[in-house]
C-alpha cells in the first residue's frame, strides 16, 4: 500500500489552507488558483509529487494533465525532489560581467555538482535575471538572496548551512 501524500497535521493545514485560497475565487474560476495552490503544495511536501498535483487538480475542477503543465511551466515549482538547498545562481548580463560564470564554476567545484544537478544536500541551478543587477552578481538559496558576492562570501554562505 502507498504511502499517505500527507501527515494528517499536513493534511489538516492542506485543507484549511486551501479552503481559504479558493475564498478568494469565484465558485467557477477554482483554476484561477493553481499558482498558490501548486505553492502551497510544495511549502508543505518541498516538491511537486505527481499525486499532490492529482490532488490539487481535483480542487480546482481541472485535469491533473493541467495543473503539471502549470507547474512544469514555472521554474520556481519542482518537480523532482530537490535537495535540502536549491541554489539559484544568476547568470544574466549584469552577474555576467560581475564574474557569475565564474562563480557558478567555483560552486560546481565546491559542490561537486555541475548546473542542472542535484544530491540530497543541494540541487545547483542556473537562472535568468534575479532582480539584483546593481549588486551582482548574485544568488538565492532557497529563496533567500545573497547579492555582491566573492569567493570568501561564498565560502562564508555555504559554511552556515547545516
Amino acid at each position: 500500500m502507498a504511502e499517505p501524500l500527507f501527515t494528517p497535521e499536513e493534511q489538516k493545514k492542506f485543507d484549511a489552507e486551501i479552503a481559504e485560497i479558493l475564498s478568494h475565487y469565484p465558485a467557477d474560476r477554482k483554476s484561477a488558483a493553481m499558482l498558490p495552490a501548486l505553492r502551497l503544495l510544495q511549502e508543505l511536501k518541498g516538491w511537486l509529487p505527481p499525486e499532490g498535483l492529482k490532488l490539487v487538480a481535483s480542487r480546482l475542477g481541472v485535469t491533473p494533465e493541467r495543473a503539471y503543465e502549470v507547474a512544469s511551466f514555472y521554474v520556481m515549482y519542482h518537480l523532482k525532489k530537490p535537495g535540502k538547498y536549491v541554489v539559484d545562481v544568476c547568470t544574466n548580463l549584469s552577474c555576467a560581467l560581475w564574474g557569475a560564470e565564474k562563480m557558478l564554476a567555483y560552486l560546481e567545484q565546491k559542490l561537486g555538482l555541475k548546473a542542472g544537478e542535484a544530491n540530497e544536500r543541494f540541487t545547483l541551478r542556473e537562472t535568468e535575471c534575479l532582480a539584483s543587477c546593481g549588486t551582482a552578481p548574485c544568488l538565492q538559496i532557497n529563496e533567500d538572496h545573497h547579492e555582491s558576492l566573492t569567493k570568501a562570501k561564498l565560502d562564508a554562505i555555504f559554511d552556515k548551512l547545516s
